[in-house]
């Protein structure tokens, strides 16, 4: 069965979420008040409504409410900056408490029925009587939520070591895997140093780069392979994978020579199935 979603973001959130429109005539960018499981907030449409099926669906709808008025949008950013302001108490509590976790930050949701206390903690925290006092501090329903180091730094932000905003904060590479091999496909140091973001985690761009890496990888001949070119056979020493060149070392008696060539002029063996080398091929 067909049904109608439309996709919405909330404020600092990782990624989109589907809802029922509702009936709605809802447009890109677009601020829209929802039910939620754990009530109603406020979302910013990022992709226009569609038509799914019923079984692709993780779980139910929720509802477009209605779209958010100016007044409502006013209030919600009051609400935002007085929890936001809010983080140096939190903080005070948390000491008082002598709870080994860090805050985050401090969210509400639109109407400031519900705070949320995002922190990161090495270990298991029994934070129920932080609760209480926060509770009765604020009056409000309290949520404290674990995170991890890289949803820490999407929410914190910064910058990378290209000079950008973290990947993370700007939306990509937040449900890939990365692993040490895609550092390895890129030719990059595995040096900690090098390929480490500022949560301490692995690069999220590996992740977002690693598809194009695995495809050239494909074609690129292995270092120290012999291979063909216009100059006769030489040995291949380096590969630039982002220019798909070729350094290739060419060597006699009494010199050796580099010369560079791109991967359309160079001639690699192909392997039979015995293990032996054949022709060559482009």
């Amino acid at each position: 069965m067909q049904v109608e979603v439309v996709e919405g973001k909330f404020r600092n959130g990782a990624h989109g979420y589907s809802f029922s429109p509702n009936g709605l005539d809802l447009k890109v960018g677009d601020y829209c008040i929802v039910d939620t499981e754990k009530g109603r907030d406020i979302v910013r449409i990022i992709k226009p409504i569609r038509m799914t099926n019923e079984e692709e669906l993780i779980e139910p709808l929720k509802n477009v409410v209605k779209i958010a008025s100016p007044e409502e949008l006013k209030i919600a950013e009051k609400n935002y900056k007085k929890a936001e302001g809010m983080y140096n108490e939190v903080k005070a509590l948390v000491r008082e408490e002598n709870l080994e976790m860090k805050v985050v930050t401090v969210e509400c949701n639109y109407n400031f029925s519900r705070l949320t206390i995002n922190f990161t903690a090495e270990n298991r925290v029994d934070f129920r009587e932080l609760v209480k006092k926060l509770a009765d501090k604020y009056k409000v329903r309290i949520e404290l939520r674990q995170i991890g180091p890289r949803d820490a730094t999407r929410l914190i932000g910064g910058l990378g070591v290209c000079g950008k905003v973290c990947c993370c904060k700007e939306g990509f590479g937040i449900n890939d895997h990365v692993s040490i091999k895609m550092a390895k496909n890129q030719n990059l140091s595995l040096n900690p140093n090098n390929i480490s973001g500022l949560c301490g985690k692995l690069l999220c761009c590996l992740a977002y780069e690693n598809p194009y890496y695995e495809e050239v990888l494909k074609v690129m001949p292995k270092i120290n392979s012999v291979v063909g070119t216009a100059d006769g056979d030489g040995v291949v020493i380096y590969n630039d994978l982002l220019k798909k060149t070729v350094s290739v070392k060419f060597s006699n008696e009494n010199e050796s020579e580099i010369k560079e060539f791109s991967i359309d002029d160079i001639k690699v063996r192909e392997k039979m199935k015995d293990g032996k080398k054949s022709n060559w091929k482009n």
